[in-house]
């Protein structure tokens, strides 16, 4: 069983995967309070699923980019899961739990994330055949300037307000994602973690750190 912990944002996500079903999977808003919520949450997802920690023999965590505070909650929780119990740990860039959600598609996709401070993050995605892949490094803005560099058809997928919403959705040759597939699934967070593990891609967790955007040398938060 694997266990996926996504905590970038205000969009906290939790999810057990066994390969073959995802027996639970939690979202929920928090208003800055990851640290007291993320613990009993946990607690509540395994005992609804009937399931220990002792049959938790993977870990998944969302690296970011995001908000600098929220991440370091949710890393801290599966660094600790893992080196006490010498489990294998798998990072996953939280832009591209967003990707994979999304269909195949001819146009490239931007997946977006907020990232404090009125701006946003997002990568470039293109659809290939084992999935979408990041075109570029993940960048962040406001989304008027990135409104002004997109210039033909585009898919755009992730967190954005109503007001943002908006904004995309006046621009021509902007295919908007709905609501509901712009979550961050952490049941796809798990899915990938899962796929790295069975390739035997795994993650120092002593040194795994998150991604982590600057403006003017500091992270955003």
């Amino acid at each position: 069983m694997l266990l996926a912990v996504d905590t970038s944002t205000a969009q906290v996500g939790l999810a057990l995967y066994d390969g073959v079903q995802v027996p639970g999977e939690m979202v929920w808003t928090s208003h800055q309070h990851h640290t007291t919520e993320l613990s009993p949450a946990l607690s509540g997802l395994l005992k609804r699923c009937g399931v220990t920690m002792s049959q938790v023999n993977a870990l998944g965590v969302a690296i970011g980019p995001g908000s600098f505070t929220s991440l370091r909650v949710g890393l801290s929780l599966v660094k600790g899961i893992a080196l006490a119990r010498n489990l294998p740990v798998m990072g996953i860039p939280t832009l591209d739990v967003i990707a994979a959600a999304q269909v195949p598609s001819k146009y490239p996709l931007y997946a977006i994330l907020q990232a404090g401070r009125t701006r946003v993050a997002f990568s470039v995605y293109k659809s290939h055949k084992s999935g979408w892949q990041a075109e570029g490094p993940v960048r962040s803005g406001t989304v008027d300037e990135l409104l002004n560099e997109i210039e033909g058809p585009v898919v755009v997928a992730g967190e954005l307000t109503s007001e943002e919403r908006k904004k995309f959705s006046k621009k021509k040759k902007v295919q908007m994602v709905s609501p509901a597939n712009c979550m961050k699934r952490p049941s796809i967070l798990a899915e990938l973690a899962w796929h790295r593990w069975q390739e035997n891609q795994v993650d120092d967790a002593a040194t795994l750190a998150p991604i982590y955007l600057h403006v003017a040398g500091t992270p955003i938060s």
